[in-house]
């Protein structure tokens, strides 16, 4: 039987799976300008995520203060991400 962790972990990989298709379709429709811009900023930021949360599968083989060090610069990677590239288009 699967633990909770691993249930939690298999539906927000299908939210990210959902989101990585719906913004995919978006690009190709809104390419160039910024709504382009602004997609594949969101896709990278989903994926910097997905991976920061994803990482967590390495608990058996890294030591808890590393999981959490990997964690935390993935998901503040992504969020850089966001708030950087938000910054560059506003001021386009």
């Amino acid at each position: 039987m699967m633990s909770t962790k691993y249930v939690v972990l298999l539906f927000t990989s299908f939210i990210y799976v959902l989101v990585l298709v719906g913004f995919n379709k978006a690009r190709s429709k809104f390419a160039g300008g910024k709504i382009g811009s602004v997609v594949n900023i969101i896709i990278v930021t989903v994926i910097l995520l997905f991976i920061g949360d994803y990482v967590l599968l390495l608990e058996r083989y890294l030591s808890d203060n590393t999981v959490f060090l990997i964690q935390t610069l993935f998901r503040t990677a992504g969020l850089a991400c966001l708030a950087f590239g938000g910054i560059r288009i506003a001021g386009d």
